[in-house]
């Protein structure tokens, strides 16, 4: 059997009729760090033993930023991102369900008719041992391994996965890690450098005048990331790999109250990227964002950044296939 072009799917119901009857993982899987693919591992290799199509089903947006919209969730993986490192692990299809209101109110048998039995026609479902769904909460493991018996499908359970210091890996910690500016220990966490994924926008090419040109990022607005110094490595859309050191931040030398960016300035490149998507991976933290007295000052420190960064990057190895894949040349 020839291998399935991997496909991105925003309605259960529109499923293909080839990826029915799958073994699927379920999670929201935002990050898709090593406790995720505890799950995902789980689910493909039950996948393979049955012959079956691997499936991940998620839930876009965030439930968080539907039922806190006023407070909006640093998200570690955006839905394109997401469904690239699932498509990494070796699944077949991503299954985007629409998180709304409407959604959220269906009872958890109605999630089981209508998404799992009626849309994606599963004969095994993978999820994670706390997995809760359905109107309040009301559906849990208990009640997934029930209802599985009622309908005819298998039900694997996960156990939280714990780091060598025995503490669990989770969405929230890896958070909190990069908001201290902590990158190395959250790729511990992710199993890959933790990677932004934006257009390339327009900036006031001050960088360019200093010798320093940058390729300029508008990060999402609840992006907790310190401010500050990395090393980098940039993927074009053709997949070609640079390396480079950016600033995230307001950039308080010579525009303090602007928004924040992520200015990367690649390493012996002269081309244009302005219009194209690109993905930045972060490899280390040099130092915090710094006001210098006046653009000398500035201009010496990115130059001391640009050989710690150069530095830094040629000694570094992949911590993972994933991380191989994304951030090294194949």
């Amino acid at each position: 059997m020839s291998p399935r072009t991997f496909q991105r799917i925003d309605d259960p119901a529109a499923l293909p009729a080839d990826l029915r009857g799958g073994v699927a993982a379920i999670g929201n899987f935002d990050g898709v760090h090593r406790g995720h693919t505890t799950v995902l591992e789980r689910a493909r290799a039950l996948a393979d033993s049955m012959g079956a199509p691997a499936l991940a089903l998620t839930f876009e947006p965030h439930p968080r930023s539907v039922f806190r919209p006023e407070i909006p969730v640093f998200r570690l993986t955006p839905a394109s991102l997401k469904a690239d490192l699932i498509h990494r692990a070796g699944f077949d299809a991503v299954v985007e369900q629409a998180f709304t209101r409407d959604f959220a109110s269906l009872t958890a048998e109605e999630f089981v008719d209508r998404v799992l039995v009626g849309g994606l026609g599963i004969a095994h479902a993978v999820t994670g041992f706390d997995f809760h769904f359905g109107r309040n909460r009301q559906g849990g493991p208990a009640y997934l391994m029930e209802a599985g018996q009622r309908h005819g499908f298998g039900v694997t359970l996960v156990d939280a996965f714990r780091d060598e210091g025995a503490d669990v890996v989770s969405s929230s910690r890896i958070r909190m890690l990069l908001a201290g500016g902590h990158v190395a220990e959250a790729a511990g966490l992710l199993g890959y450098r933790f990677t932004v994924e934006a257009e390339i926008v327009g900036g006031k090419q001050l960088g360019r005048t200093l010798g320093y040109p940058t390729a300029n990022m508008a990060l999402p607005a609840e992006t907790e990331l310190k401010y500050g110094i990395y090393a980098v490595r940039l993927r074009r859309a053709d997949g070609t790999l640079h390396d480079g050191v950016a600033s995230f931040g307001r950039r308080p030398t010579v525009d303090a109250d602007g928004a924040p960016l992520l200015e990367t300035f690649v390493f012996d490149f002269s081309g244009d990227l302005y219009g194209e998507t690109c993905r930045v991976s972060l490899f280390g933290f040099l130092r915090g964002e710094e006001k210098f007295d006046g653009l000398d000052a500035l201009v010496a420190q990115m130059k001391r950044d640009e050989a710690e960064a150069r530095a830094l990057l040629a000694g570094v190895r992949p911590i993972s296939a994933v991380d191989a894949g994304l951030c090294f040349p194949g």
